[in-house]
């Protein structure tokens, strides 16, 4: 399937509908296979134990499946998450970036469905792993 958004378009997107997080989050590389995305660690995502939380690694799932799917069909904002699972396997290093890998399994009219790797920049291990689904809003015709 063709890109439909490329990586600066997912970046130029993100900091215009959430620039609350964008600049916690930068895409890569994006590929008709794949997209990697970077998130930025600071203290705020880290909890007692110096490790990365468990809500800053969802984050980082749920924006990389998120923009796979844009990349795909568009800068369609209101596409959303209706089923997350993750696996936490292993501490990430606390002051190293998160990386993590989306792949689109499935995209349909109405749902797609992704797995995301994620890595600690630095070990080879993924930390954790999460496949997650997201519900594509119907195309609206124009009421001209």
């Amino acid at each position: 399937m063709k890109l439909k958004m490329d990586r600066a378009e997912l970046n130029g997107f993100l900091q215009e509908a959430f620039p609350q997080v964008a600049s916690d989050f930068e895409v890569e590389e994006v590929s008709e296979e794949t997209l990697r995305v970077r998130m930025k660690i600071t203290e705020k995502n880290l909890r007692p134990g110096g490790t990365v939380s468990g809500p800053a690694m969802f984050s980082l799932a749920d924006v990389a499946i998120y923009l796979a799917v844009l990349a795909r069909i568009g800068p369609v904002a209101l596409a959303v998450t209706t089923n997350a699972n993750i696996d936490f396997m292993r501490k990430p290093v606390a002051g190293e970036d998160l990386l993590a890998e989306a792949r689109i399994l499935k995209l349909g009219k109405s749902l797609a469905v992704g797995d995301v790797l994620i890595q600690s920049e630095g070990m080879e291990a993924p930390v954790a792993r999460a496949s997650l689904t997201y519900a594509i809003p119907p195309k609206r015709e124009d009421s001209r």
